[in-house]
């Protein structure tokens, strides 16, 4: 089971935008991780006018390392750690410094 999956609320621990918060979109492989609003970068894109693309400079999401970032636990408003816990016969998420459930 995966401790962080998408549309999570999470906390940047590490990096240049550290402390920023944002939802999980997408995740990359096993080590990467996509959150919205979060590791913006600019990106030159050529004008392509058969598929309606006007160019110029976007700015987009870059991935970040799974490394650095943690789940936001919003009961305490901090970063946290996530355990998994089985409940008859399923895994669920729990937070680590309060024992609740991640998924409410």
């Amino acid at each position: 089971m995966k401790k962080i999956k998408s549309d999570d609320e999470v906390i940047i621990i590490a990096g240049k935008d550290k402390g920023k918060r944002g939802k999980v979109q997408a995740l990359i492989g096993d080590k990467k991780v996509l959150v919205s609003g979060v590791n913006m970068i600019k990106r030159h894109t050529k004008p392509n006018p058969q598929a309606g693309v006007a160019g110029g400079i976007v700015e987009k999401e870059a991935p970040l390392q799974m490394s650095n970032i943690a789940i936001y636990n919003p009961k305490t408003n901090k970063a946290d750690r996530v355990g998994v816990r089985v409940e008859g016969d399923k895994k669920v998420r729990i937070f680590k410094s309060t024992n609740e459930p991640v998924d409410l």
